[in-house]
């Protein structure tokens, strides 16, 4: 199924982030429009986004960590985490995980 989707595990505790705040954007016109906003659920994951049409062009996911963070009582550096990316087949899925940290942060193309 083509379309966009995410995961965040915290790596330094091996547990999914639950009820992390995610947005995704998409570049029209040099502007990043904001085209869905959802949390993780149990398992840390976004199935899918939802958006009027699934095009060509660049991507923006913002993940909003801070608060998750605050709520394990854990002191972190980074406030959000931005990945940008570009979809060039949309017959294709693209799947962005995030391994977060306090101090660090790290992402890959999944499957």
């Amino acid at each position: 199924m083509a379309g966009i989707s995410t995961h965040i595990l915290n790596a330094s505790l091996g547990k999914p982030a639950v009820g992390v705040t995610v947005k995704l954007f998409r570049e029209v016109e040099q502007q990043y429009v904001l085209s869905d906003e959802q949390q993780t659920d149990a398992d840390g994951r976004i199935k899918a986004f939802e958006f009027e049409s699934f095009t060509q062009g660049n991507y923006q996911l913002i993940f909003e960590i801070s608060d998750y963070f605050q709520s394990l009582n854990t002191e972190s550096f980074y406030p959000r985490v931005c990945i940008d990316f570009k979809v060039l087949d949309i017959q294709q899925h693209y799947h962005v995980p995030l391994l977060i940290s306090p101090f660090s942060y790290s992402t890959y193309r999944g499957s």
